[in-house]
Protein backbone atom coordinates (compact mmCIF):
# COMPACT_ATOMS: atom_id res chain seq x y z
CA UNK A 1 0.00 0.00 0.00
CA UNK A 2 1.34 3.72 -0.85
CA UNK A 3 2.59 5.53 1.93
CA UNK A 4 0.22 9.41 2.08
CA UNK A 5 2.85 11.64 2.42
CA UNK A 6 0.92 14.92 2.07
CA UNK A 7 0.61 15.95 6.26
CA UNK A 8 4.84 15.93 5.83
CA UNK A 9 4.55 17.75 2.78
CA UNK A 10 2.89 20.13 4.28
CA UNK A 11 4.87 20.08 7.51
CA UNK A 12 7.95 20.54 5.62
CA UNK A 13 6.28 23.73 2.95
CA UNK A 14 4.73 25.48 6.21
CA UNK A 15 8.18 25.62 7.96
CA UNK A 16 9.96 26.94 5.05
CA UNK A 17 6.99 29.55 4.68
CA UNK A 18 7.21 30.59 8.32
CA UNK A 19 10.67 31.40 7.60
CA UNK A 20 10.65 33.56 4.80
CA UNK A 21 10.64 37.16 4.38
CA UNK A 22 8.44 37.27 1.71
CA UNK A 23 5.46 35.39 0.01
CA UNK A 24 6.18 32.39 -1.83
CA UNK A 25 5.00 30.83 -4.97
CA UNK A 26 3.91 27.38 -5.38
CA UNK A 27 7.06 26.64 -7.72
CA UNK A 28 9.35 27.47 -4.36
CA UNK A 29 7.85 25.24 -2.57
CA UNK A 30 7.26 22.44 -4.69
CA UNK A 31 10.88 22.67 -5.20
CA UNK A 32 11.85 22.16 -1.48
CA UNK A 33 10.24 18.58 -1.50
CA UNK A 34 10.85 17.54 -5.23
CA UNK A 35 7.25 17.89 -5.95
CA UNK A 36 4.76 19.70 -8.56
CA UNK A 37 3.49 22.98 -7.58
CA UNK A 38 -0.22 21.49 -8.57
CA UNK A 39 0.00 19.40 -5.59
CA UNK A 40 1.21 22.09 -3.67
CA UNK A 41 -1.30 24.11 -4.85
CA UNK A 42 -4.00 21.29 -3.69
CA UNK A 43 -2.53 21.09 -0.22
CA UNK A 44 -2.70 24.74 0.38
CA UNK A 45 -6.32 24.98 -0.62
CA UNK A 46 -7.55 23.04 2.58
CA UNK A 47 -5.40 25.09 4.67
CA UNK A 48 -6.47 28.73 3.12
CA UNK A 49 -9.84 27.52 3.79
CA UNK A 50 -8.66 27.11 7.54
CA UNK A 51 -6.86 30.36 7.79
CA UNK A 52 -3.49 28.72 8.40
CA UNK A 53 -2.15 30.26 4.69
CA UNK A 54 -3.50 33.41 2.63
CA UNK A 55 -2.43 33.63 -0.66
CA UNK A 56 -1.74 37.38 -2.27
CA UNK A 57 -1.83 38.16 -6.30
CA UNK A 58 0.00 39.59 -8.04
CA UNK A 59 3.80 40.27 -8.86
CA UNK A 60 5.04 40.14 -5.47
CA UNK A 61 2.29 38.13 -4.81
CA UNK A 62 2.82 34.40 -3.39
CA UNK A 63 1.35 32.45 0.25
CA UNK A 64 2.55 33.25 3.48
CA UNK A 65 1.46 31.86 7.05
CA UNK A 66 -1.72 33.89 8.14
CA UNK A 67 -1.55 32.89 11.90
CA UNK A 68 2.17 32.71 13.82
CA UNK A 69 3.86 28.94 14.00
CA UNK A 70 3.06 29.21 17.72
CA UNK A 71 -0.72 29.00 17.11
CA UNK A 72 -0.89 26.47 14.26
CA UNK A 73 -1.30 22.37 15.45
CA UNK A 74 -0.81 19.94 14.12
CA UNK A 75 -4.10 19.08 14.47
CA UNK A 76 -5.23 22.68 12.49
CA UNK A 77 -3.19 21.16 9.65
CA UNK A 78 -4.37 17.83 9.70
CA UNK A 79 -7.88 18.96 9.46
CA UNK A 80 -7.27 21.46 7.05
CA UNK A 81 -5.79 18.63 4.78
CA UNK A 82 -8.97 16.27 4.60
CA UNK A 83 -7.93 14.66 8.02
CA UNK A 84 -6.28 11.64 5.91
CA UNK A 85 -6.11 8.20 7.43
CA UNK A 86 -3.67 7.26 9.60
CA UNK A 87 -3.11 3.92 9.39
CA UNK A 88 -2.78 1.54 6.04
CA UNK A 89 -4.40 -1.32 8.24
CA UNK A 90 -8.36 -2.42 8.16
CA UNK A 91 -10.57 -4.89 9.03
CA UNK A 92 -11.88 -7.62 6.42
CA UNK A 93 -15.10 -8.38 5.40
CA UNK A 94 -14.61 -10.86 3.17
CA UNK A 95 -17.12 -12.90 5.37
CA UNK A 96 -18.71 -10.98 7.47
CA UNK A 97 -20.66 -14.06 9.03
CA UNK A 98 -17.77 -15.19 10.24
CA UNK A 99 -17.40 -15.50 14.25
CA UNK A 100 -13.27 -15.46 14.03
CA UNK A 101 -13.33 -12.25 11.45
CA UNK A 102 -16.39 -10.39 13.41
CA UNK A 103 -13.69 -10.99 17.03
CA UNK A 104 -10.59 -10.11 14.79
CA UNK A 105 -12.21 -6.55 13.27
CA UNK A 106 -14.09 -6.02 16.67
CA UNK A 107 -10.36 -5.88 18.41
CA UNK A 108 -8.69 -4.47 15.66
CA UNK A 109 -11.54 -1.27 15.21
CA UNK A 110 -11.08 -0.65 19.03
CA UNK A 111 -7.31 -0.88 18.75
CA UNK A 112 -6.74 1.55 15.93
CA UNK A 113 -9.83 3.93 17.61
CA UNK A 114 -7.49 4.21 21.00
CA UNK A 115 -3.89 4.73 18.74
CA UNK A 116 -5.94 7.42 16.27
CA UNK A 117 -7.38 9.32 19.64
CA UNK A 118 -3.60 9.27 21.02
CA UNK A 119 -2.30 10.22 17.89
CA UNK A 120 -4.85 13.42 17.35
CA UNK A 121 -4.36 14.28 21.30
CA UNK A 122 -0.71 14.50 20.41
CA UNK A 123 -1.37 16.86 17.56
CA UNK A 124 -3.47 19.45 19.29
CA UNK A 125 -0.46 19.83 22.00
CA UNK A 126 2.29 20.37 18.77
CA UNK A 127 2.39 23.34 17.16
CA UNK A 128 4.18 23.96 14.16
CA UNK A 129 6.61 26.24 16.20
CA UNK A 130 7.08 23.11 17.95
CA UNK A 131 8.32 21.24 15.27
CA UNK A 132 10.60 24.03 14.18
CA UNK A 133 12.06 23.88 17.06
CA UNK A 134 13.24 20.39 17.22
CA UNK A 135 14.79 21.12 13.93
CA UNK A 136 16.70 24.18 14.95
CA UNK A 137 17.67 21.88 18.19
CA UNK A 138 18.79 18.64 16.06
CA UNK A 139 20.92 20.51 13.69
CA UNK A 140 22.24 23.34 16.62
CA UNK A 141 23.35 19.70 18.59
CA UNK A 142 24.84 18.13 15.15
CA UNK A 143 26.77 21.65 14.78
CA UNK A 144 25.08 22.71 11.44
CA UNK A 145 23.66 25.98 10.52
CA UNK A 146 19.88 25.98 10.43
CA UNK A 147 19.11 27.86 7.78
CA UNK A 148 15.67 26.63 6.37
CA UNK A 149 16.66 27.47 3.09
CA UNK A 150 19.01 25.14 2.34
CA UNK A 151 17.92 23.05 -1.02
CA UNK A 152 16.79 19.58 1.41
Amino acid sequence: MKINNSFSATLHILLHMEQADKPMTSEQMAAYIDGNPAFIRKLLAGLRENQIVCATKGHHGGWRLCRPASEVTLHDIYIALGSPALFALGNRSENPQCLVEQGVNRVMSSTLADAQSLILERFKNLTLQDVGAEFISYFNEKGHNHDFHIND
